[in-house]
């Protein structure tokens, strides 16, 4: 099964495209969408979770029109956007008790209750079910979002920058989360971080401006690059002269000088050496490429 994605388009309020005619086949997996703030993600987001209907484009996941906007097409769908709303005064295991019940578990047989102690200890909250939802850690309350955005078993699950503000130890656990459920599901990570991307991800876009100017496989996008990649440090006046002439990925201090990583088809210079490419490189050539409008799609 995949989801399909067709010339989707979003105005904003006066009329900007928030979304130019994206167009993406996701594969059953964890698929990556990379991309800064306001380049489009949490909108196009949105539209796959039903919650907003595009201008134009189409959104097929397998044969079934998604934008049908019915419940049964809903019920098939898990959003988790950054911020999940809860009851603070409530416990993760009344809470989501109470949400299952909402979503049409039944108590028969104990079903319910098995239900929702599955989902705690699958998202490993099962020890801290008891303690108030509003004293719990922000990595604690997403965990429980993902909890509650898996009643029902869905096909597609979409986390919108479901890492931000977490401590690492936090991150790592709710990626190893995420990544369990691409065995079954279609899993969007829609981010701005690259490193969960490369982590996680085997397929990857990169939105920028509302536009995907890079559909790949992410090891291949990485590949693509080796040998024309390197890296040298450098005096800081010197940095310029660089510039001038290459495409620089990233610079970072070093000791009295800048360590620069740099795009050429030759060495760019003395004191630097090939160096290994990763998709930190891949997403700051993409994003140096000219504006929406302009062809910049990489091929």
């Amino acid at each position: 099964m995949e989801l399909h994605i067709r010339g989707v388009c979003q105005p904003d309020a006066d009329g900007v495209p928030t979304l130019e005619k994206v167009s993406i086949t996701i594969p059953k997996g964890i698929y990556g969408l990379l991309g800064p703030k306001g380049a489009g993600k949490s909108t196009l987001m949105r539209i796959l979770a039903t919650l907003r209907a595009p201008a134009a484009g189409s959104v097929q996941l397998g044969p079934t029109d998604l934008l049908g906007r019915n419940e049964e097409i809903r019920r098939s769908i898990a959003y988790l956007p950054q911020e999940c709303g809860a009851y603070p005064q409530l416990s993760a295991e009344k809470l989501l008790d109470y949400l299952a019940m909402l979503k049409g578990f039944s108590q028969r047989r104990g079903g319910r209750a098995a239900v929702v102690e599955a989902l705690l200890r699958r998202t490993r909250l099962w020890e801290a079910r008891k303690q108030e939802l509003g004293r719990c850690p922000p990595g604690m309350r997403r965990r429980f979002g993902l909890a509650v955005a898996l009643l029902g078993n869905p096909k597609l699950v979409i986390a919108d920058e479901p890492t931000a503000g977490l401590d690492p130890s936090e991150r790592a656990c709710f990626l190893s989360l995420l990544g369990a459920l691409a065995e079954d599901s279609i899993v969007i990570l829609a981010t701005r971080v690259v490193e969960d991307v490369s982590r996680l991800c085997p397929k990857m876009a990169i939105i920028d401006r509302g536009e995907i100017p890079l559909e790949a496989e992410t090891g291949r996008a990485i590949a693509e690059l080796r040998g024309r990649v390197w890296a040298g440090t450098l005096a800081p006046e010197a940095l310029s002269a660089v510039a001038r002439w290459h495409a620089v990925l990233s610079t970072k201090p070093s000791g009295d000088g800048v360590a620069v990583r740099v795009l050429s088809e030759a060495v760019p210079g003395a004191g630097f050496a090939s160096a290994e490419p990763d998709l930190g490189d891949v997403y700051a050539r993409v994003m140096a490429l000219p504006g929406p409008g302009t062809g910049r799609r990489v091929r």
